[in-house]
């Protein structure tokens, strides 16, 4: 219970640890706590390790299932991935930048933005896309007080970038950015946890527009517009982001893990001071119990897990994520080696006949996976979810719920219109649809807070630790950096780089 002193831990129980969830934030504790010396077990409900972060093969290639790229914001993914024996892995994508589809056709995506915002209205790819009002009203953010939509009063990002910019920003920009990367309407958002710092920047800069050049701005280069082109923020793995669980698992090994697959946990309990966890493994009960339990699951589910040995969680339980369905095309097709648009294009919600949110063209953004694939094969990656949700529970009006067939045929005319290029049955070589039930986590207006009271709930339980999405905030980025603060929080020293 909350407040109650905790009864000493057996000894045998005080260096051990069990982790539940084997994605990317449940292994990364893993890591930082054998790495302080404990002895660790990983339960996953799942065959597979990773999470989001998976790997299938199509066409004979082995592609991601899940996140293809991380954002450069930080170094926290590439210094893992050092750690790791992957630095000459590293890549950046293909220079030819992003794409947005508007109503009237598509454009280029402004070189700086983050979430969409511009960092110039004036620039002639904002420009083209806002028309002249829109560029107009755009710029009378740099004479707004710095503090207009600064203060608690606004906290999405909606909120924010109408009372900075306007509307038509918000909608030919800001939302196919936020509907591609979040599943999500910028309305329901929270700017602070899907652009840390961004207010706090436009409080020291004096505007949305400087924030923002002051965020994306390439080191050395003091003028915005020599920054990189839209959807170049982000770098990747050759061989791609699966890459990195394989060598997790392999650091994880080495540091003698236990892991479990197929071993899902259905209950814990705080008793003499160790945490007893129950799970099922092969239709067999087995029970654990370990000095510090780290819970890493999505939202939902770890509040569903806890709440009996902790009741003060039930109130904090978050919004499901979206479900999203990706489909996966590798198609011969050379038409598509000019890259027609770029490394990829994001659908305005308000773009009619076309149900995905975005579009990767895999082989033109990545040169590795290009050279893979041979002159003529492409890689295209859709995704289909609603935009204007916070549930995971599937609809009739929501195309990320169509079946397998009806998918790949949405897939094949979307992705026709996008490119410009027409594509049927009889170019496609393989294809494959995955489907992610509430794995983007719905970072909604008043999350950041619902954050905040669910680490004091559980910091005050005793040896429990909860980590992942739907607290760091979406993407790898956030994950490997808030999951490596919170093992250094409670271990000094466990997440040191170089580790060995």
């Amino acid at each position: 219970m909350r407040g109650r002193p905790a009864a000493p831990v057996h000894q045998e129980s005080r260096r051990t640890a069990v982790v539940v969830g084997g994605g990317i934030s449940g292994l990364l504790a893993a890591r930082g706590l054998a790495a302080a010396g404990l002895a660790v077990t990983v339960l996953e409900a799942r065959e597979e390790w990773g999470g989001c972060v998976g790997r299938h093969e199509l066409g004979g290639l082995a592609l991601d299932s899940g996140a293809e790229s991380f954002a450069t914001r930080s170094t926290a993914v590439s210094d893992l991935a050092r750690e790791l024996g992957l630095a000459d892995n590293i890549v950046a994508p293909h220079p030819g930048g992003a794409w947005v589809q508007l109503p009237d056709g598509p454009q280029e995506l402004p070189k700086t933005g983050v979430l969409g915002i511009p960092a110039n209205p004036w620039d002639p790819e904002v420009r083209r896309s806002l028309g002249l009002a829109g560029a107009l009203r755009a710029s009378l953010d740099r004479w707004l007080p710095a503090t207009w939509g600064a203060g608690s009063d606004v906290t999405s990002v909606a909120a924010l970038v109408r009372a900075r910019m306007g509307r038509r920003v918000l909608d030919r920009l800001v939302s196919p950015v936020v509907g591609g990367v979040h599943s999500a309407d910028p309305e329901l958002l929270d700017v602070d946890m899907v652009a840390p710092g961004l207010r706090m920047a436009m409080r020291s800069t004096g505007s949305l527009a400087a924030a923002v050049a002051h965020q994306r701005r390439v080191v050395g280069a003091p003028d915005p517009s020599e920054a990189r082109k839209a959807g170049s923020a982000v770098a990747g793995l050759a061989g791609g982001m699966n890459t990195l669980v394989s060598a997790l698992l392999a650091d994880l090994g080495s540091r003698g893990v236990t892991l479990l697959p197929g071993t899902r946990a259905e209950s814990v309990a705080r008793t003499d001071g160790a945490w007893r966890v129950k799970a099922v493994s092969g239709g067999e009960k087995r029970d654990y119990e370990a000095g510090r339990l780290v819970v890493a699951l999505d939202g939902p589910a770890a509040v569903g897990l806890l709440e009996s040995a902790l009741p003060e969680l039930a109130a904090l339980r978050p919004a499901a994520g979206p479900l999203v369905s990706l489909v996966s095309l590798v198609v011969d097709k050379p038409e598509l080696d000019s890259r027609p648009r770029g490394t990829g294009i994001l659908v305005a919600p308000q773009v009619p006949g076309i149900q995905a949110k975005a579009l990767t063209h895999a082989t033109a953004k990545w040169d590795w996976l290009a050279e893979e694939a041979g002159p003529g094969t492409h890689v295209l990656r859709l995704s289909y979810g609603r935009a204007h949700g916070g549930t995971a529970d599937a609809s009739t009006d929501d195309p990320a719920a169509l079946d397998d067939a009806a998918l790949f045929e949405a897939a094949l005319r979307d992705a026709s219109t996008l490119l410009g290029v027409p594509l049927g049955t009889e170019d496609v070589l393989d294809w494959d649809v995955v489907r992610w039930a509430g794995a983007l986590p719905f970072a909604a207006v008043g999350h950041k807070q619902r954050v905040a009271e669910v680490r004091k709930v559980s910091g005050e339980a005793g040896g429990l630790l909860l980590v992942g999405g739907w607290l760091a905030g979406n993407g790898l980025a956030a994950v490997v950096a808030d999951t490596a603060s919170q093992i250094e929080a409670v271990l000094p020293g466990a997440q040191a780089p170089g580790t060995p």
